[in-house]
């Protein structure tokens, strides 16, 4: 039967002889710059070229007639028979796997091979035919990248720990804190009590608001640990309890804390909402407190709360400067403190904490900012369930 494969020309020269052609074959094989290697159907070596010879430190001699897994590690080995060889008998043709040899002075060799099965017509197996190429620098390559993810998935392991242990922490500083600063405040309202002079009781007054603040920052520090450490803010919904005492009562709080800042507040809640009063109430302080911080001093704070068709909306909208549109999008992560002054600083958990409540309730907290007012706007199903 004649072949249709098309011929190929072996050098530059259309004439070249078959003999001239052989030897260029021969010439090939021995001395290409990868090793090459036939196995006779029991496993035992017919032939290899010079790459072999000197990658591995055997004579031609010693390679023919000796059994390739007689020159590999046990582990190779077991590949050998359990997956290359079985492969092989499937498929007739394997591509780049890992094989390693024992060279004759004891090391390893690491090479990447190329298998084919050679069978005659009727199908039986002639013989086993692989390409090997050196893989000394590739398994460098990989043992370093292995090495470094390893390193990685350290330091990731490390810092989540580490954060563990800050948030745990930050908790029980924060519940500790609690006692000495209920102490000072309870002090202020028993001088207050006793009577004081003019100057004492700005000076009290002073401190009373100090309190007040660091009271907040530990509120809002708990709450953060408690998120962090507990899956999230916790709620206790009560549809049955109303919502704008808790309100009214923020903001009278916010007055007395600022008696120099106008609160222009208003309510139009005419309809149940199950919701979580207290946090509401947390959630609005935040925002009323964030609004008299870095709002106009000569433009009064509004603060809206209303129901309309099923739902519950609260804003809370200030004077002043507009928030860039980059700081914008920054506003609730934990810790972002954007563009304060050292007379505003806090732990930039305020907005954060707020942004948490909303979610919890299944609401949403979003800002926006022009020249002519800067607000926050949080809007929640009445009905909403529980997260």
């Amino acid at each position: 039967m004649k072949s249709s494969r098309p011929s190929v020309a072996l050098s530059d020269s259309d004439d070249q002889s078959p003999t001239a052609a052989g030897e260029d074959f021969a010439d090939l094989f021995e001395n290409a710059p990868c090793a090459y290697l036939s196995l006779r159907p029991d496993g035992r070596i017919a032939m290899a070229n010079a790459a072999m010879s000197r990658w591995t430190g055997f004579s031609r001699e010693e390679l023919v007639g000796t059994r390739m897994r007689d020159i590999m590690p046990f582990a190779a080995r077991i590949f050998l028979e359990t997956h290359l060889l079985p492969l092989l008998r499937l498929q007739q043709t394997v591509d780049e796997v890992a094989l390693d040899f024992v060279t004759k002075d004891g090391g390893k060799l690491p090479t990447l091979a190329n298998a084919s099965e050679h069978r005659d017509a009727d199908g039986r197996h002639l013989s086993t035919r692989l390409i090997l190429l050196k893989a000394v620098d590739r398994r460098l390559y990989e043992r370093e990248l292995v090495t470094e993810r390893d390193r990685a998935q350290e330091a990731i392991t490390i810092g989540r720990q580490d954060a563990e242990l800050r948030e745990q922490f930050i908790a029980v500083l924060g519940h500790d804190l609690r006692n000495p600063l209920a102490s000072i405040d309870s002090g202020v309202d028993l001088l207050r009590r006793e009577g004081a002079s003019p100057r004492a009781s700005r000076v009290l007054d002073l401190m009373k608001g100090s309190v007040e603040r660091a009271g907040s920052l530990i509120d809002n520090v708990l709450d953060f640990a408690r998120g962090r450490l507990g899956g999230g803010i916790t709620l206790e919904r009560q549809a049955e309890a109303p919502l704008q005492p808790m309100l009214e009562q923020v903001v009278a709080e916010l007055r007395a804390i600022a008696p120099d800042r106008a609160i222009d507040a208003s309510f139009a809640i005419d309809r149940p909402v199950n919701c979580d009063a207290t946090r509401i109430g947390q959630l609005a302080s935040n925002l009323l407190g964030n609004a008299l911080t870095h709002g106009a001093s000569d433009q009064p704070v509004r603060f809206r709360v209303e129901t309309s068709d099923d739902t519950l909306t609260l804003w809370v909208a200030n004077g002043g400067k507009p928030i860039p549109a980059k700081t914008l999008g920054a506003l609730f992560h934990p810790f972002f403190r954007g563009n304060a002054s050292k007379s505003q600083q806090g732990l930039g958990l305020g907005l954060y904490i707020a942004s948490q409540i909303a979610q919890a309730h299944g609401g949403e907290l979003s800002a926006v900012s022009s020249p002519t007012e800067t607000r926050f706007t949080f809007s929640m199903p009445l009905g909403a369930t529980p997260r």
